[in-house]
């Protein structure tokens, strides 16, 4: 499983697509903010074009590249966000949305809500209404 390894060994890597097109190099991994493990990767898809975020579930690392299951189009054509930014909860609903991945799939132990952090200004948790 791909979000078990060290997300600093992805950057700098190749990506291809489902096909096997190259798309890039892995500019930057991001991190779930409840969970800590790696979710998105940015990849840099051209010389003067923009980073493409895709999902790191169900993509996979294999022969020293990253493997994204998606087409080369598809991948282009996510929602731009920038890197180097935070991704705010509604900006990752909307690349899952893009990527047709269901995210209110029932887990195993569902909680009330996605814990994305905390409140403002507190150093406790948020706690469920």
């Amino acid at each position: 499983m791909l979000t078990d390894m060290d997300p600093r060994s992805l950057i700098g890597r190749k990506a291809f697509d489902r096909n096997g097109s190259k798309l890039g190099t892995v500019d930057e991994v991001y991190l779930d903010d409840a969970t800590g493990t790696p979710e998105w990767a940015a990849i840099r898809t051209g010389l003067f074009s923009r980073d493409a975020f895709v999902p790191l579930e169900p993509s996979e690392f294999k022969e020293g590249a990253l493997r994204v299951p998606f087409e080369r189009s598809l991948i282009k054509d996510a929602p731009d966000f920038g890197v180097g930014r935070h991704l705010s909860p509604e900006q990752e609903l909307q690349l899952y949305h893009h990527y047709g991945i269901d995210v209110s799939a029932p887990m195993e132990s569902p909680p009330p809500d996605r814990d994305f952090g905390r409140i403002a200004g507190s150093d406790e948790p948020d706690s469920p209404a």
